[in-house]
């Protein structure tokens, strides 16, 4: 049976199949397709011709735009038709044309997105993709499968990212990149293939990191990654010296965790 809230405003024009929960004040706009599985919490506002569909729920004041598609099948060959999710946290902004696929059972049978994140026009996140918060995607970029974005992570416009990539807290994504492997946080990545080019200091520092602070991770940085020898055995080599600085001690975690990528570099190849 649907549920829809006493303040919801739908247009005559638009479906709202049975059994979908509209909450209070969502606006669904015409043309507006809803499956009957979808939840929509208070205050999201589909614009014309949105569709949310399978087993999906939206977070409270999120936006869709026209031509955009949330919630459909993966695009995976290996999908068996087993009904998945796609979560979505608050406030997130979907723009115009932009694709997101409910998970695969072989994958977890879960895509998550969290709170605050902006999707620009045209862009896509694949099955089984697990998103942070306060993201951005730029126009037409393309998560593949199973990939990890944490939080303040900004990808620039027209890249492609790997499936199976984790990209680190507070990493950029420079435009018209391809991301095959890991990305530290606060690394920065450009090119095809992509090559780790410093970090992201206007986002640390926009982000309140003071500059003492920012010092220490470039110095750590440089260690790892400029010293001679392995970039895991560097990064666990400098451990202890870094034990009270957090970024740090994030990165060298990030470094040290299993992986079915290899790290991304300044211009080497496997970590």
């Amino acid at each position: 049976m649907t549920m829809i809230a006493a303040s919801a405003k739908i247009h005559p024009l638009a479906v709202v199949e049975d059994g979908a929960v509209v909450g209070e004040n969502v606006v669904i706009g015409p043309f507006c397709c809803v499956g009957p599985k979808v939840v929509l919490h208070d205050e999201v506002e589909l614009l014309p011709h949105a569709i949310v569909t399978g087993l999906t729920v939206i977070g409270r004041g999120c936006s869709i735009f026209p031509n955009a598609v949330i919630g459909g099948d993966p695009q995976s060959l290996h999908h068996d038709g087993v009904e998945t999710t796609l979560t979505v946290g608050e406030k997130c902004t979907f723009r115009e044309g932009v694709t997101v696929n409910t998970g695969t059972t072989g994958g977890g049978g879960k895509t998550v997105i969290g709170n605050n994140n902006l999707f620009l026009a045209n862009s896509h996140v694949a099955h089984d993709c697990i998103l942070g918060d306060n993201i951005v995607l730029s126009n037409s970029v393309m998560l593949a499968g199973h990939v990890i974005v944490e939080d303040r992570v900004i990808i620039g416009g027209g890249s492609a990212v790997h499936q199976f990539t984790r990209i680190g807290r507070q990493a950029f994504i420079g435009g018209l990149s391809g991301a095959a492997n890991d990305i530290i946080p606060y690394g920065m990545l450009h090119g095809i293939p992509g090559v780790l080019n410093g970090l992201n200091v206007v986002g640390m520092s926009r982000a309140g990191m003071d500059k003492a602070t920012i010092h220490r991770v470039r110095r750590a940085y440089k260690q790892i990654f400029e010293s001679e020898g392995a970039i895991r055995s560097n990064a666990a080599a400098i451990r202890d010296e870094y034990a009270d600085c957090a970024p740090v001690i994030e990165i060298l975690d990030f470094i040290a965790a299993d992986s079915d990528r290899a790290l991304s570099s300044p211009g080497r190849g496997k970590g």
